[in-house]
Order: structure tokens, then sequence, then C-alpha cells
């Protein structure tokens, strides 16, 4: 559990710079704070080593940032998906820091310097089509303190990119690979290194691919061992999984 907060909050009481009535208010945000359209989990840090991930996909601007300044407010980093240039705007206004990659619609802030584990995760996409899911991937992997490297466009339609970028692949701790269409480059990664792959099929093909579906239902039925697979153009959730293994990794491995 991170116990800053709280200790903070104890010095600012014995220190007369809060009432009591304004700690027992603090206290309590310190772990659930209502910020009446959204129910703000503070403890999800301890639980699971990062906050709360805004996904903005229906949220108004106005509710993004509430929630992006509620949790910047305790000294925290903050993710935002699915963000729009109306929903950065709005955050921007708050949060002069506040960083948008339009490509993959994130909005992210580092509250303090970023201290990058020494593993390396690769991320691959089969084509460029695939890449708006990558560049979430990547904001993800950077915010979390993640070393992180890409490879674009290698995909299956020319397999010998993928031996020209060999040395880079061979070398990677954890590689989430990206692809669309019929979903086969995780199958051939998957096949020929020895660290986990993550697939993340995207929506990115003609009308058989069903949205995706088609490349889900490939990488789910892969018969290269050690593949997990995640939910369609779900670049966050490939990260968030490859986190979890690497923060509990020495660093010295």
């Amino acid at each position: 559990m991170n116990y800053q907060p709280i200790k903070k909050l104890l010095k600012q009481f014995k220190d007369d710079a809060i009432t009591m009535d304004d700690f027992f208010r603090e206290l309590s945000h310190i772990n659930v704070e209502d910020l009446e359209h959204t129910t703000l989990d503070h403890q999800r840090k301890a639980r699971l080593g990062f906050p709360e991930v805004i996904f903005c996909q229906n949220k108004t601007p106005q509710q993004v940032a509430d929630i992006a300044g509620a949790i910047a407010k305790q000294n925290y980093s903050f993710l935002a998906t699915r963000a729009s240039l109306d929903h950065f705007k709005a955050v921007k206004r708050y949060i002069k820091k506040a960083q948008h990659n339009t490509l993959g619609r994130t909005i992210s802030f580092c509250a303090q310097t970023v201290h990058h584990k020494p593993h390396r995760l690769l991320i691959i996409t089969a084509g460029t089509s695939d890449i708006p899911v990558a560049e979430e991937a990547k904001e993800t992997a950077l915010v979390m303190g993640l070393t992180v490297e890409t490879i674009y466009d290698i995909g299956v339609a020319g397999i010998h990119r993928v031996f020209h970028n060999w040395d880079k692949i061979h070398e990677a701790t954890i590689i989430i690979v990206i692809a669309g269409m019929e979903g086969a480059l995780p199958s051939v990664i998957g096949g020929l290194v020895p660290c986990p792959v993550i697939a993340v099929p995207t929506s990115v093909g003609y009308g058989a691919s069903f949205q995706g579906i088609a490349a889900l239902l490939g990488m789910l039925n892969s018969c290269a061992p050690g593949i997990s697979v995640v939910n369609i153009d779900n670049g966050f959730g490939a990260v968030y999984c490859a986190y979890r293994i690497i923060k509990n990794l020495p660093d010295n491995q």
C-alpha cells in the first residue's frame, strides 16, 4: 500500500495547515472520491501498481477533465484512452503538462520522473493501418515506466521483414503483436521466440474480417504456444498485461 498521501495528510494536520474536518474529508478521498458523475478509486495504484485509467469514450470533456484533475491532485500520473481533441483541450486547461497522442487517442501526464525498467517491451504491427492501436500501446507503456520499442509494418504479406528485424525481436523481454486481416503474425512471431507474446487483433480488414473478429478467432486458435490474446483494438490492455509481468521481474534479469 502507498502510505505517502496519508503521511502527507498527517503532517498537514500536525502543522495546523488543515482542520480536523478537512483531515477526515481528505482521508476519505485517499480511498474513494465521489465526483458526482464518477466514483474514483484512488487505491487502485496501491493494489495494481498504476492509478485508475480513464476510458474517455462516451464521457464528456468536462467529465474527463474532472477525473484527470482528481488523479493528478493525488500526485499520481494518469492515462486516458480513446480521447478526442475536445477531451484533451478540457484536460489541458487544468493540467498544462498533459500530452496528447492524436493517432493513439491518448492523454497522458507524468507526475514524477519515470524511471524505466530495463526489460524491453517490443510492439510490432503487421501493417501500417494497425499503428493507431500500437500508438495507444506505446503511450501506455511509456507512462507506466516500461522501456518500449516499436517495429511497424512487417506482416506476413512480406514475411522476410520479420527476419530483417531479428535482433530486436530476439532480444525482447515481452512482445506485443498487433494485426488485423487474418491476424496471422502473432503465430509467426510466437513460433520463433522464447519470450511471452501478447496478441492484439485489430478491426482492420475487408468485410469478411468482421471488424476484427476473424483476426481475434485466428489468434485464439493459434498453434504457436505461449500466446495470450486481448480484445479487439485493445492496445492498452495488452500493455497492462505486460506491465504486470515486467514489474515483478528483478532489474538484473
